[in-house]
């Protein structure tokens, strides 16, 4: 049994076979994690004792006549959902210590089908990167090259995924989180559509932006584990009472067909030529493969990071005053007066990305800057998506690359972060417009770092994308 390039799917069907238990399942991810993950830290906890416990309970249901694609099966938990009796850092020193009493609603329903928990992974701090350098505790490394960055803030769940060490992961997306590190690590992302899952026990960076959603080696693997998690929950008033399909069953429909469009503004200049000519590639294999490709215009996407960097800049501002030393978080010794604690507290626990982010998104809420910065920001996110809406009224999903260059080396962007913003654009816009989207690799630079293809579709279109996805991987990338 070789745990590194075993799928969730080959992992099920190898435990319905008996062919392995899932105690003996979980023992080989756990050893795999041992040997490995020293060179790439891609976890911040393993919980083995608690693993083995669940998948020995796993065992006993099966034996007892359960069955389920995710019975018994190791999954990766981004370090900043709530999973019961494990901790939650947010790869932050503003929480360590803090262990979580309650399942996150992804967490309970994870639990419910009866997969395994086997450790919490790496994250740029509070979600706030997009190279996992950001983390309070330690620097998660690519596994295809260890002197690079495996993308972030989801950089552990990836890294994991992909260098062998998890069967499948958990990740956030915020701005391209789950898609970024997808691309870098070469490995499948997938963020659903804003209300889509459940965002209850998910430690908050922007609420309005926020999805929780699946890396795995492979696009049937990304659709069983979205089953799983999506549907409405009463616990968040954010998800929405839409049913949701059989999304394997959306697999199958092949690209014969399939309408395509390619937006013309996501061809810019900076890319890097190797990854244009590999998402080029993909696209001319797709329309071989009897697709029709459309051109498509998203006249606003230039605005994209400016209007990102505000909105989420301003909800994380909001969501992270929590953390004062007071109601939450790490408080300071010994503090000569009130406001000593709060500003010592917050000084002592936050990292330097987190604060420039707090400060920015305060400033954009302050009192007579509030409608020239957040309120024209909010008007332009109207028009950003309204760009999509207009798109698919002639395209069922459109194709761009996932960010305009391969895994940058460690260190590249510190001094930068500019530099490091500026390499979502061509992430972020689905999120301001609620959409879902999919990273899955299509080729490698002349040096073997690994490209993602992007598909998006429109919101709740996940069916879509995952056909799409699915038809490239089995009929043009194969």
């Amino acid at each position: 049994m070789d745990v590194s390039t075993l799928t969730v799917c080959q992992a099920a069907d190898g435990l319905r076979k008996k062919a392995f238990s899932s105690v003996e399942l979980t023992r080989a991810v756990l050893a795999e994690i041992e040997k490995r993950d020293s060179g790439l830290n891609a976890y911040l906890s393993v919980d083995a004792e608690g693993a083995l416990r669940q998948a020995a309970a796993a065992d006993g249901a099966r034996a007892a006549g359960r069955d389920g694609t995710l019975l018994g099966v190791p999954v990766a938990i981004k370090d900043l959902i709530n999973v019961e009796g494990q901790p939650c850092t947010c790869a932050s020193k503003q929480l360590v210590g803090y262990v979580s009493p309650y399942d996150a609603t992804v967490s309970a329903r994870l639990r419910k089908e009866g997969a395994v928990f086997a450790g919490r992974t790496n994250m740029d701090e509070f979600a706030m990167g997009s190279s996992t350098e950001g983390s309070a505790f330690k620097v998660t490394r690519n596994p295809h090259d260890l002197t690079r960055v495996p993308g972030g803030s989801s950089g552990g769940s990836a890294a994991a995924v992909a260098g062998g060490e998890a069967v499948a992961a958990l990740g956030t997306d915020t701005g391209g989180s789950i898609r970024q590190p997808a691309s870098f690590c070469g490995c499948v992302g997938l963020k659903p559509s804003y209300g889509r899952v459940s965002r209850y026990g998910v430690t908050a960076y922007a609420s309005s932006l926020d999805q929780v959603g699946p890396i795995t080696k492979n696009v049937e693997d990304a659709a069983v584990l979205l089953q799983a998690l999506a549907g409405c929950d009463p616990r968040d008033g954010t998800t929405q009472n839409v049913p949701v399909p059989d999304y394997r069953a959306a697999l199958r429909g092949g690209l014969k067909g399939l309408r395509i469009g390619l937006p013309r503004e996501y061809s810019i200049d900076g890319a890097d030529p190797e990854v244009t000519a590999c998402v080029r590639r993909a696209v001319a294999g797709c329309a071989a493969a009897g697709a029709e490709i459309v051109e498509v215009s998203l006249p606003h996407t230039e605005y994209a990071i400016a209007v990102y960097y505000i909105i989420a800049t301003a909800e994380a501002s909001a969501n992270l005053a929590r953390f004062d030393g007071v109601r939450y978080g790490h408080r300071t010794a010994h503090p000569a007066s009130v406001f000593d604690l709060y500003a010592k507290s917050r000084a002592e626990g936050l990292g330097t990305e987190v604060k420039r982010r707090i400060i920015l998104g305060t400033y954009v809420l302050s009192s007579g800057y509030y409608d020239a910065y957040y309120g024209r920001a909010q008007k332009v996110r109207t028009l950003v998506r309204q760009d999509f809406v207009k798109a698919f009224g002639s395209c069922d999903v459109l194709l761009t690359p996932v960010v305009p260059t391969p895994a940058y080396r460690i260190g590249e962007t510190c001094d930068d972060p500019l530099k490091m913003y500026l390499g979502d654009i061509f992430t972020v816009p689905a999120n301001l417009a609620g959409l879902c989207g999919l990273s899955v690799p299509c080729g490698k630079t002349a040096s073997g770092l690994p490209v993602g293809l992007q598909i998006l579709g429109p919101a709740f279109g996940e069916g879509a994308i995952l056909r799409a996805a699915y038809a490239y991987e089995q009929e043009v990338r194969s």
